[in-house]
């Protein structure tokens, strides 16, 4: 059976198309800086928005027309979402998913139930995957919309929530193992606190740590080869969440001796409710190489909560594509499209218009951030701009060869210093002439 009978699988046809269900910029096989679009953009689509999300709000129920799914929690149609999803991939040619354990397959009365659900869901999605070629990107438990989270998972202050999240951690690993899962994600959508005149935070965060011990140990028991990650957030639904950025997770994985287990898997709309721009984020964990995966979408800035809209601004692109290409490109990790139509799109169709103008973002934000690479002006400014510590004095500097005692010497024969000018708004101006 066909899902999306009016559509067809979306091709490459150029800038000047008319075609609202064709790509304008992503070219699959268009080679650049040595390796294909596909190869550095590994798109990813994100069960839980294109198959599982009604696009309900807080003062309105869903708007989203599913016809193929009955509304119930059986298996049988959490099965035939599969086939649905399928064709989805296929016919817009993306390659990679994601999944929540709970989007997949239903949570029913009890975890053995739950468990034999998704297992059997698993089972017709590694026939899926099989059939297509395409790839679980990564996968992750729920652990944040049933009442028994309420007030958190790893974070609970009850021992037995703690062990059926672990529980459920298990299981989502073994899913993702069983798929040939590239990484597995964990994030704390509950882990943090409403006030903290009930919380014992060190307690917390020890407890949560140990979770994720446990998982390192588990991954390695089982064989399981792919990354994990943690991925930032500020807050919502908490008043402030542990992992509210990637430097506090960073903080939290060196304090605990996790580190080298654990890469981030960093989103912009996340990002954004944190204060930092995706840039800034990405930039951070690039630098303590540990930048895994990115959940690619936007904030809106006049509201305060995660609006997970689809990427279309080409600034956002071309700063994530710098970073990446910068670090030499992805390996287990992708762009995963954690990204929502909006309460009005609610025709399946617009599924594809989504998709289609988010990957052609990005296929412009690599071309782009390429020919800037190409071109190097910028490189060369900062370069020229930290040349003071290439030698002399400076080099000392960074190779720890003064103290206070000679740097004191050294400026009171110096005298005053002559700053040269940041030139940011001439370098604005630059990028404008790429974009």
């Amino acid at each position: 059976m066909e899902y999306f009978p009016e559509i067809q699988k979306i091709r490459y046809e150029g800038p000047k198309t008319k075609n609202p269900f064709a790509f304008r910029h992503y070219n699959p096989d268009e080679v650049v800086e040595g390796k294909t679009m596909r190869e550095h953009l590994r798109f990813a689509a994100p069960y839980w928005h294109c198959m599982r999300n009604e696009l309900a709000d807080p003062f309105g129920q869903g708007t989203a027309l599913m016809p193929w799914d009955d509304g119930t929690t059986s298996v049988d149609n959490a099965l035939k979402r599969v086939d649905v999803f399928f064709e989805f991939l296929d016919k817009t040619g993306i390659d990679f998913y994601c999944f929540h354990d709970r989007d997949i397959a239903p949570e029913l009365n009890d975890l053995a139930a739950s468990n034999a659900a998704l297992e059997k869901v698993v089972a017709k999605l590694g026939e899926a995957q099989k059939a297509t070629g395409k790839k679980l990107l990564w996968g992750t438990a729920c652990l944040f919309t049933h009442p028994r989270y309420a007030q958190g998972a790893g974070t609970s202050p009850y021992a037995e929530v703690f062990a059926y999240a672990a529980a459920q951690v298990k299981a989502a690993i073994d899913a993702t193992h069983v798929l040939g899962g590239e990484g597995y994600t964990f994030w704390g959508g509950r882990e943090g606190y409403a006030t903290l005149l009930n919380t014992d935070m060190k307690r917390e965060l020890d407890h949560l740590a140990r979770l994720l011990h446990m998982a390192v140990d588990y991954k390695k028991a089982i064989g399981f080869e792919g990354q994990f990650y943690i991925e930032p957030k500020p807050r919502e639904p908490t008043t402030h969440q542990y992992d509210s950025d990637a430097a506090a997770c960073l903080n939290f994985l060196r304090e605990y001796g996790l580190l080298e287990h654990f890469k981030l898997n960093i989103e912009t709309n996340h990002a954004t409710l944190a204060g930092h721009s995706m840039r800034h984020e990405l930039t951070v964990a690039a630098n303590a190489n540990a930048l895994g995966s990115i959940d690619a979408n936007r904030g809106d800035l006049l509201l305060g909560w995660d609006t997970d809209q689809f990427p279309t601004d080409l600034y956002g692109t071309v700063d994530v594509m710098l970073i990446v290409l910068g670090m030499g490109g992805f390996t287990t990790g992708g762009l995963n499209f954690d990204a929502k139509r909006r309460r009005e799109s609610h025709e399946p169709e617009d599924l594809f218009h989504a998709h289609i103008g988010g990957m052609d973002a990005f296929a412009r934000g690599l071309k782009i951030a390429a020919a800037i690479r190409a071109d190097g002006r910028f490189e060369a400014f900062v370069r020229k701009r930290y040349r003071s510590f290439d030698s002399g004095l400076g080099a000392k500097i960074e190779k720890g060869e003064v103290g206070l005692k000679e740097l004191s010497e050294a400026a009171l024969a110096g005298g005053e210093p002559k700053i040269p000018s940041g030139r940011q708004e001439m370098l604005e101006n630059l990028l404008n002439d790429f974009l």
